[in-house]
């Protein structure tokens, strides 16, 4: 039997769509929001990575908290990013997002200054402090500059309401051994390996695809679960062509607005510097690979 989940399992990090001026657009947030859930999600985060969380003020991240419980609350659980490389702020965030009505946090390890791993884990805890709500860690190094080593990950859940890691560090048997080792329910954090971490137990996925393939990833879990392998497999493989224009090419905040403005969900994809929106070789890429993967 699959653990309950808190944050779900079909999961996106969901975009924060922006008009062409680059002011926040909370009405297609809600829509892409409803869009999601209408696709397979029972989850959606926040003010995470893919929703330039790094652009976004800390008001408009309480705004759209707000929009996308306000939207969809009710039939899916919405986990806010509260991670930054200042603790104190990171608390802040933390508080703001509960008080915004946020069902789960998501903390990334501390980026940028390289903290020890004393520090790493002092940094999730009083994080996790801060509130009543659960925690999702998120591992990867690859942007953090750090990750959360297997020993940090075995202590840190100890902690009553850290519940959870979304891997995208890509070793997997370092998340064999943490869960091996602990209650942790773990996520897919690089649609690269989603099925690959399926497979050795995790309960699910925090995709940036999932913008555009959430009921394939409902119906790839859902093969998991009851033993059909070859059917997880078939999906994974077709999904392929998507996966590699959303992810492969450039950013995946770009990517995942540009194929959303493909298939009509967004009217603008249009992203905050240091971004720069899908060049017109980059849309076409991404019209190919859904096309190629079904998803048109």
């Amino acid at each position: 039997m699959t653990p309950a989940s808190p944050f779900g399992r079909v999961v996106t990090a969901m975009v924060s769509p922006m008009r062409p001026d680059g002011s926040l657009d909370l009405d297609a947030a809600q829509r892409v929001a409803r869009h999601l859930v209408d696709h397979g999600h029972d989850g959606i985060v926040v003010n995470g990575t893919t929703g330039e969380s790094a652009t976004t003020t800390d008001e408009e991240k309480g705004d759209l908290v707000r929009a996308v419980v306000e939207a969809v609350g009710d039939r899916a659980r919405v986990t806010a990013g509260a991670g930054t490389n200042d603790t104190a702020h990171s608390v802040e965030l933390a508080r703001a997002a509960a008080a915004a009505g946020a069902h789960a946090l998501l903390v990334v390890a501390p980026y940028y200054t390289k903290p020890p791993q004393e520090g790493v884990r002092a940094h999730c805890s009083a994080i996790a402090d801060a509130t009543e709500l659960p925690v999702m860690l998120y591992d990867i190094p690859g942007r953090s500059g750090i990750p959360i080593t297997t020993e940090s990950l075995i202590e840190l859940a100890r902690h009553p309401r850290i519940a959870a890691v979304k891997d995208a560090k890509g070793d997997l048997w370092a998340a064999t051994k943490v869960m091996a080792e602990t209650g942790l329910l773990w996520f897919s954090g690089d649609d690269v390996l989603s099925l690959a971490h399926l497979a050795q137990g995790a309960v699910g996925v925090v995709s940036v695809v999932g913008h555009v393939a959430g009921n394939q990833y409902a119906e790839m879990i859902a093969s998991v679960d009851k033993g059909d392998l070859p059917r997880a497999q078939e999906l994974h493989r077709q999904l392929v062509p998507a996966v590699d224009a959303i992810m492969n090419i450039t950013q995946g905040a770009i990517m995942s607005k540009a194929a959303l403005k493909e298939i009509g969900v967004l009217d603008s994809a249009a992203v905050r510097l240091p971004l720069v929106e899908a060049t017109p070789d980059q849309t076409a890429a991404v019209r190919r690979g859904l096309t190629a993967s079904g998803l048109m």
